[in-house]
């Protein structure tokens, strides 16, 4: 069998290399880290005084808890009171991740115990190849404790339906209780497995002992990947993931099939519209705006969190560049914020679910999202600049509101814009979204990089030849 060269948009190859080496959101940070290293962005952290070396045409970024990520660019002639231009993602998306204790036993098959993460549809994670990625705290001889990130890129799970001949009262109508009929199974029990030694049951184990708490055969496979003794493993944080690799498919190559796309796909451009820009003469600017991305963790379940878009990651930027209150206000009024995330494209056997005309289609540009509730947070000089942006690079908008008689969904956005900064919307369209497969628009990659690019090149210059108070 012949295997074809996959042909495609090289910013959506980009995209799928992406998506492929970042499985959890510890991993797309570390992604994104090489590649605005690779772009000469300069490393800083929280805790140290950066803000005082700070050098004209300086490229910086730091992370939070190996889950989040902000990277800015300094003009020429910058000085306190200067807005930032940010786009601003999410790079989490539902999954499962392992208990605490996960350590399961039933008729005769190891199990791990779950739980769900965000509002994921369900039942695509049945009969998968499942693979484990994360971070596990490990101590070394020195008795020091590091944090490392671990990808066992293997098929080790999977949660088996129950065939239909045992069910027929449910037919096609699939329901399942989350709790009891979506445990995940590891491998069947074998004597070695199961023969706990009964002389360690005497003894108490330390607090930071986890080996009581999974499966032994987990914590090798742990243990092996990070070249270390299982019982220098203090904790972990374990997610599953589908182990088909990203990739593009369709008739031309036109979408991309996925996990993560939510909203990994926005990340992605984010990162690589910076990294570009970065790059150019543009970053030579003399005045003008601070240019920041910033990739926020978990969105999906209300962004409450010391890395999600309600912490103090913006602010603390925007003081940190202007300190006093004065600038702090100046800095304030003179920002713009894109939230990006991505959005439902019509569905060819659910027209119905669409505003009849608001009907996105994937590779057909950049979605502006609004919502008179304020779910998300464009109005329309929000809505405008975007356009005047898209057009610079030659692009194409759509528009999406949510149908009256159903919910709406939300962004970073809203939470976001409560600091003051002018806020919009927008996405790329997909369908299946927060399914274990999406699926996106190839074309649609190089849209949402067009546009951050256009932010980040013209936006002050825009900004000044808008006179609304």
């Amino acid at each position: 069998m012949t295997i074809m060269q996959q042909s495609g948009p090289e910013a959506a190859h980009k995209l799928v290399d992406f998506l492929n080496a970042s499985p959890t959101p510890f991993h797309a940070v570390q992604a994104a880290t090489a590649r605005l290293e690779k772009a000469g962005f300069q490393k800083v952290k929280e805790q140290d005084d950066w803000e005082k070396s700070l050098k004209p045409a300086g490229k910086y970024f730091f992370t939070r808890n190996q889950s989040a990520l902000v990277a800015f660019t300094v003009p020429q002639k910058w000085q306190p009171g200067a807005g930032v231009s940010i786009v601003a993602t999410h790079i989490d998306s539902p999954n499962l991740r392992i208990r605490p204790i996960s350590k399961r036993t039933k008729a005769g098959y190891l199990q791990v115990g779950i739980e769900t993460y965000g509002g994921g549809i369900w039942h695509s994670w049945f009969d998968r190849d499942l693979a484990l990625a994360g971070r596990v705290v490990i101590a070394d001889k020195n008795g020091n404790f590091h944090a490392k990130l671990v990808r066992i890129n293997k098929p080790l799970l999977r949660i088996p339906t129950l065939a239909i001949h045992l069910d027929r009262l449910s037919g096609n109508d699939f329901q399942f209780n989350t709790e009891t009929e979506f445990v995940p199974i590891l491998g069947r029990v074998a004597a070695q497995l199961n023969s706990s030694s009964k002389e360690d049951a005497a003894s108490t184990p330390d607090a930071s002992s986890i080996q009581d708490n999974h499966h032994p055969a987990l914590l090798s496979l742990l243990a092996e990947e990070l070249s270390v003794s299982p019982e220098f493993i203090h904790d972990f944080e374990l997610h599953l993931y589908d182990i088909q690799p990203s990739t593009l498919g369709g008739l031309n190559n036109e979408f991309v099939f996925s996990p993560r796309l939510d909203n990994q796909f926005s990340s992605f451009a984010a990162v690589e519209a910076m990294a570009t820009y970065a790059s150019s003469s543009s970053l030579n600017v003399l005045d003008g705006n601070v240019n920041c991305i910033a990739l926020f963790n978990h969105e999906e379940i209300g962004s409450v969190s010391t890395s999600g878009a309600e912490s103090s990651l913006i602010p603390s930027l925007l003081q940190r560049l202007s300190p006093s209150p004065a600038a702090y206000a100046q800095s304030i009024a003179r920002s713009f914020l894109i939230s990006a995330d991505m959005g439902h494209a019509v569905h060819p056997n659910y027209t119905s679910k669409h505003e009849d005309n608001h009907t996105p289609h994937i590779n057909e540009g950049v979605v502006i999202k609004t919502n008179a509730k304020q779910r998300y947070a464009s109005d329309a000089i929000g809505s405008f600049i975007v356009k005047k942006l898209i057009e610079k690079k030659g692009g194409k908008v759509q528009e999406y509101e949510v149908r009256n008689d159903m919910a709406c969904g939300s962004t970073v956005g809203p939470m976001l814009s409560k600091l003051g900064v002018r806020t919009v919307d927008v996405g790329c369209a997909m369908l299946s979204m927060h399914s274990i497969r999406e699926t996106g628009g190839s074309d649609d990659v190089q849209h949402a990089i067009d546009l951050f690019s256009s932010f980040f090149e013209g936006f002050s210059e825009l900004n000044k030849s808008l006179n609304i108070e």
